[in-house]
């Protein structure tokens, strides 16, 4: 099982707090054995294209703790939800 650490969250598009667009993305990311993001896509959309596209751009940029097989590190698929809602 991969895992992320303590990154960041994504910044929240300043166009989607103006128009209370708000909700969770789920990304599934493929995790290297060095701990970077190879690839993503959304597993399921927040209903936002603009949020969608900014957890997925964070998303990249996050390192992770690679997942583990035998003890040895390897490239795993690994879901991550990432939730936008509007300061109170």
């Amino acid at each position: 099982m991969a895992d992320y650490l303590n990154n960041p969250p994504p910044p929240y598009p300043a166009l989607s707090l103006r128009l209370n667009e708000q909700g969770k993305v789920i990304v599934r990311v493929l995790i290297g054995k060095d701990g970077r993001a190879l690839k993503s896509d959304i597993f399921k959309s927040s209903g936002f294209e603009r949020l969608d596209r900014t957890a997925l751009k964070a998303i990249m940029d996050w390192h992770y703790v690679p997942g583990t097989v035998d003890g040895q590190a390897q490239d795993m698929w690994f879901d991550v939800p990432i939730n936008f809602k509007p300061p109170s």
